[in-house]
């Protein structure tokens, strides 16, 4: 039995109630060194002038050991998914004169199209909104774009890399995701560059442990929703995962992939369902004739899914008191249109939302099962099936919470499906 996706229509996002995240101290990437030092003068009878002589020795061996050993610019961490890529790029802000003087015009042209666009071509989206300012990595102060495009535009991509000579500064890119093995030869072909490619669920942790530890203003970037059975009161609130262990991460792209986390380095894929983000676009496409992700969650969001699905009332005329089900659960998603005249008098936001609904009770019902068979109260939703998909996070939400009688917390994150090329990128400046 699942949710209906109607009742929660009026559930509110108080999204200016969200608090900022407490500032926290410069984070680095792991193994690479801060530029930044404390000066504060020794106490009388401190540490001798020889031995702080020694200490700035060390100080600036290590500077000079980060220096060699980090790779040239550009920096790029790829997820090549089976719907979107997602590109990372960090954007140096504290180049010398002298460096900029040395700097070839390959990679000035690389940085100012990337930076100075929003759009590329028809479909390629910098996400302004998810830039993270003033990170330091490798001791190189700079900002961190988000990219994505569509995998079926990734030729296109890399003629850009050919035209803008990419591969005269890079040899390798550091990618993960599915596409990382499928395109690798056209990579190879079309660009002159060769793909390191990284487990994609090694990178999506990494990735989602390092963006959540380094956000230090602004929205907080995991959170949750307080109160969402009760859609009067159901606002946004933020969420710490500085103790984050045990969780269940559910990563919703094209598919559905569920790991049961227990540190950093300890955790293992539960389980999956090949009904995910890709499957809702797909369904939508032929039910309703949409061609985009936006234009499919914009007809669900003015559809009734109880007109395509049949209930739990519509079989026992209201709730199934014995098991304690609700007459407004979904008995059976999509049960109604084997009549004709239900059929008839459907729209395609009907189906849209429909759809959307059966996809996302799918999710929240395999993750609970998994949660109980782990033991696990703590559970984390990313993936770029909730990219501006209020609608499923808030069922997702609601779901955690009734069916679990409140012992399971739904939490979502900001950069949703941009963990994968962060990882990727966390690789290149420091291998594993």
């Amino acid at each position: 039995m699942a949710f209906n996706g109607h009742q929660r229509d009026d559930v509110s996002t108080d999204e200016d109630e969200t608090p900022s995240k407490q500032p926290r101290s410069n984070t680095e990437m792991p193994g690479c060194f801060s530029s930044e030092h404390n000066n504060e003068a020794s106490p009388p009878g401190g540490t001798p002038v020889s031995d702080r002589r020694t200490s700035n020795s060390t100080t600036r061996h290590r500077k000079d050991s980060v220096k060699k050993t980090r790779p040239p610019f550009p920096w790029f961490g790829m997820d090549i998914g089976g719907t979107l890529v997602k590109l990372v790029y960090f954007e140096p802000k504290d180049i010398t004169a002298e460096e900029e003087q040395e700097e070839v015009e390959n990679l000035k042209s690389i940085r100012r199209y990337l930076t100075s666009n929003t759009a590329y071509g028809t479909t390629g989206i910098r996400d302004v909104h998810l830039e993270l300012q003033d990170l330091t990595l490798c001791g190189r102060k700079g900002n961190l774009h988000f990219i994505r495009f569509p995998t079926h535009d990734l030729p296109a991509f890399l003629q850009m890399g050919r035209n803008k000579h990419f591969s005269s500064l890079h040899t390798t890119l550091c990618a993960t995701g599915g596409g990382a093995y499928k395109f690798e030869s056209d990579f190879r072909k079309m660009a002159d560059l060769e793909l390191h490619k990284l487990d994609e669920l090694d990178c999506l942790i990494r990735g989602v442990l390092y963006i959540d530890s380094v956000v230090s203003s602004g929205p907080s970037e995991c959170y949750y929703f307080e109160n969402p059975t009760d859609p009067d009161h159901c606002i946004q609130k933020p969420y710490t995962l500085e103790n984050p262990y045990p969780l269940l991460l559910v990563n919703i792209g094209s598919g559905v992939s569920i790991l049961a986390v227990y540190s950093e380095n300890n955790y293992k894929r539960v389980t999956g369902t090949s009904l995910g983000g890709g499957t809702f676009l797909g369904l939508c496409c032929l039910l309703t004739g949409c061609s985009t992700f936006e234009e499919a969650l914009e007809m669900a969001s003015q559809g009734e899914s109880t007109r395509v699905d049949k209930l739990v009332r519509d079989i026992y005329g209201g709730d199934y008191e014995r098991f304690g089900l609700p007459g407004w659960a979904v008995a059976s998603s999509f049960g109604n249109m084997m009549f004709k005249e239900k059929r008839e008098s459907v729209s395609k936001e009907d189906l849209a939302r429909a759809t959307l609904v059966t996809i996302t009770n799918n999710i929240g019902s395999i993750t609970r099962m998994c949660a109980l068979n782990e033991n696990i109260e703590r559970v984390v939703f990313v993936g770029n099936f909730l990219r501006v998909n209020t609608l499923s996070m808030k069922l997702l939400a609601y779901a955690m919470d009734y069916w679990s009688k409140g012992q399971l917390k739904a939490l979502f994150l900001r950069h949703e499906g941009y963990f994968g090329a962060v990882g990727a990128l966390l690789e290149l400046l420091h291998p594993s």
